[in-house]
């Protein structure tokens, strides 16, 4: 509402391009350490396939990471996953399907509640949730069903899809931007 459309779309964009080749020039994704600064946890977790997953990470770190991307995620507007996701796996050394799981659970208890509060508040009308729970149960039946996939899916190229996925939409938005038509006030 306070940012000219434009003006977003053209700055939304460009962090959307800049997101993607960031993450297409820094996949790691096979599971291999890179390094475990003041790693204050380490977990080790097996997975439905039987794959050990062995990482560690800086609790404080990965929280103050995840308050900023729950700000810049409210303030575009966006689900926090796609910044999430290249957070824990880049800078807190999350194997890409802990990862990935980790944003989706994330992202279900943020959706959960922001859903509820939106109803609380009224801008979600009771008239909309139905459509509101077919987006819900889609979700149900697809995170479980992707989860299965992607364990025929090397980390790598689930980022590197990720990164040409936020490729085109940044440029996508960015055409947005020059071709949109300015509001009248």
């Amino acid at each position: 509402n306070y940012i000219p459309r434009q003006a977003f779309n053209f700055v939304f964009g460009l962090l959307l391009l800049a997101a993607g080749l960031f993450i297409f020039l820094h996949t790691f994704g096979d599971g291999k350490r890179r390094h475990w600064p003041r790693a204050t946890f380490t977990r080790t977790l097996v997975d439905a396939g039987g794959t050990q997953h062995i990482y560690a990470y800086d609790l404080a770190l990965g929280m103050t990471l995840s308050f900023a991307v729950g700000l810049a995620s409210s303030m575009l507007g966006i689900g926090g996953g796609i910044i999430h996701v290249p957070i824990m796996v880049n800078l807190l050394d999350f194997p890409v399907h802990i990862a990935t799981a980790t944003s989706h659970f994330i992202l279900a208890v943020v959706a959960l509640t922001g859903t509820v509060v939106h109803v609380i508040d009224g801008s979600l009308g009771w008239a909309q949730v139905p459509q509101v729970a077919a987006i819900a149960a889609g979700a149900v039946v697809g995170a479980p069903a992707g989860a299965r996939m992607s364990r025929h899916i090397h980390g790598r190229w689930i980022m590197r899809s990720l990164a040409v996925a936020l490729g085109l939409v940044g440029v996508r938005i960015l055409i947005l931007a020059f071709t949109a038509m300015p509001s009248a006030p």
